[in-house]
C-alpha cells in the first residue's frame, strides 16, 4: 500500500491577495496608456514571481489582460490550459521539440536565430491553413549580451532573409530588454536604446510591419522618462507599443539611483504576505549555544521560539543571526542558523508569547511590517529571489 507525502508544510502559508494584484495591474495599465502605450504584457514567469501563477493568471486575465508573459512553453502550455483569451509571450527561446506544443497551444515564440524559424515552419505543416500565421517576436541585443540577435546590419539582415523563406510565419513583434532601466539616468539604457532604434528601422526598410514594439519592464514604466521615446518609435514603425511590468505586479521594484524614486512606485501594494507559527517554546541558560555550529551564544537567560520554517521552504540561511520577524506586532530576531526546516528567533522580551502564535515572515501585524525588500536587504539579494524562492511547500492561499 503506498503512503500518501504530504510536501507542504501546513504551518507555512503564503496568503496571495487578489485585490492588490488587481488594483497594480490597474495602476500599471493606467500609467502605461496615460504615456501612450497600447497595453502592458503581464508577466507571469516564474510561478507568477512565486506567487501561484494558477491563480494570478487567470485574475489577471479576468482583469483585463490582454498579454500574458512567460518563461518558456511548458509554462506557456500551463497558463494557455487556465487562460483561453490572451496571447502568451514565450520570453526565451524555445527548442526543437517544443515548436509543435508551441504552436498547438497558440503560443507566440521569441526568436532570434534561423533555426528557430525553422523549427516552427516545420511544426506548422498543415496546421498553419487552419490556424492562420503563426506569430513570432524578434528579440534585439541592444547591448546586454545574453539572447537576442545581435544588434548588426548583418545578423538583422541574416534572419530577416530567413524569414522570408518561411511564409507561414508572421513578424508580429520585435523587442529588447533594458539592463539598467532602475538607474535613472543609465548611459546603457540611452545607449541601448539608440541601438534598438536602428534595428527596429532596418526591419522596417526591409519591409515587414510588425504590430507591435515593446521595450522595457517594471521600472522602466514606473519611471516614466524613456517612455515617449520608446511610444515614438513604436508609432514610427507603424506599431503598438507595448510595455512588459513584472515584479510591479506583485508590489515591488528595484531601489532607483541617479534620483528620486518615482511616486508611482509608492503607490504600489504587496501581494504576497508569507505566515507561520510558533512550533514550541524553549528556556535556555546564559551561554547556551543555538543551532548549528554555535554562532549564536545566549548572552542572557532567555526563551526562544522554533518555527517550523528553513531554507527548503525558501527562508534563506542568510538571514541567519541577522533578519527578524513578527510576532505579536513586535520584531523577533533571528538567532542562530537557519536551517533546512528549522528556524530560532529570540522572543525574551515579548509579553503572552505562547506556542501555536501567528508569525509573520512577510507582511504586517500590529504596527509592523516586514517586507521583501527587508528579507533582500539582510539576505544580501533583491524582492524577485526572495519571493520566487517561497518554496514548493509552502501552500499558497487565495486572500481578499
Amino acid at each position: 500500500m503506498k503512503i500518501p507525502i504530504k510536501v507542504r508544510t501546513l504551518a507555512s502559508k503564503a496568503e496571495i491577495s487578489r485585490s492588490c494584484l488587481v488594483s497594480n495591474f490597474g495602476r500599471l495599465r493606467s500609467l502605461a496608456q496615460s504615456g501612450g502605450a497600447r497595453d502592458i504584457i503581464a508577466v507571469v514567469k516564474a510561478n507568477a514571481y512565486g506567487h501561484g501563477v494558477d491563480r494570478c493568471a487567470p485574475w489577471l486575465a479576468e482583469a483585463g489582460a490582454r498579454w500574458l508573459g512567460v518563461t518558456s512553453v511548458a509554462e506557456g502550455i500551463a497558463v494557455r490550459r487556465l487562460c483561453p483569451s490572451p496571447s502568451i509571450l514565450i520570453m526565451t527561446a524555445l527548442q526543437a521539440e517544443e515548436a509543435d506544443d508551441a504552436i498547438a497551444s497558440r503560443l507566440t515564440p521569441t526568436v532570434w536565430e534561423p533555426r528557430h524559424l525553422e523549427w516552427l515552419a516545420a511544426a506548422a505543416g498543415q496546421r498553419a491553413a487552419a490556424l492562420g500565421s503563426v506569430p513570432v517576436h524578434l528579440e534585439i541585443d541592444s547591448g546586454m549580451s545574453r539572447q537576442g540577435a545581435p544588434a548588426t546590419e548583418g545578423a538583422i539582415a541574416a534572419f530577416l532573409q530567413a524569414l522570408r523563406r518561411f511564409p507561414a510565419l508572421e513578424l508580429e513583434g520585435v523587442f529588447t530588454h533594458f539592463a539598467a532601466p532602475e538607474e535613472l539616468d543609465a548611459a546603457q539604457t540611452a545607449a541601448q536604446l539608440v541601438s534598438f532604434r536602428r534595428a527596429v528601422q532596418q526591419v522596417t526598410e526591409a519591409g515587414f510591419r510588425p504590430r507591435f514594439v515593446h521595450v522595457g519592464n517594471s521600472a522602466t514604466l514606473l519611471a516614466q522618462r524613456d517612455l515617449p521615446a520608446l511610444v515614438q518609435l513604436a508609432h514610427g514603425a507603424g506599431a503598438e507599443f507595448l510595455s512588459r511590468p513584472g515584479i510591479a505586479l506583485y508590489g515591488y521594484s528595484l531601489p532607483f539611483s541617479g534620483g528620486d524614486a518615482p511616486p508611482a512606485a509608492a503607490s504600489l501594494q504587496p501581494v504576497l504576505a508569507w505566515k507561520t507559527q510558533i512550533a514550541s517554546l524553549r528556556r535556555i541558560d546564559a551561554g547556551a549555544l543555538v543551532g548549528y555550529n554555535g554562532t549564536f551564544i545566549a548572552p542572557r537567560p532567555m526563551t526562544i521560539a522554533l518555527l517550523p520554517i528553513g531554507y527548503a521552504d525558501g527562508f534563506s540561511r542568510k538571514l541567519s543571526n541577522r533578519g527578524h520577524v513578527l510576532i505579536r506586532g513586535q520584531r523577533a530576531p533571528i538567532v542562530g542558523r537557519v536551517s533546512m526546516d528549522l528556524t530560532t528567533v529570540d522572543v525574551q522580551d515579548i509579553p503572552g508569547v505562547a506556542a501555536g502564535d501567528e508569525v509573520v515572515l512577510i507582511g504586517g501585524q500590529g504596527d509592523e511590517n516586514i517586507t521583501a525588500d527587508d528579507l533582500a536587504h539582510w539576505a544580501e539579494t533583491i524582492s524577485y529571489e526572495i519571493l520566487c524562492g517561497v518554496g514548493a511547500r509552502v501552500e499558497r492561499i487565495a486572500a481578499p
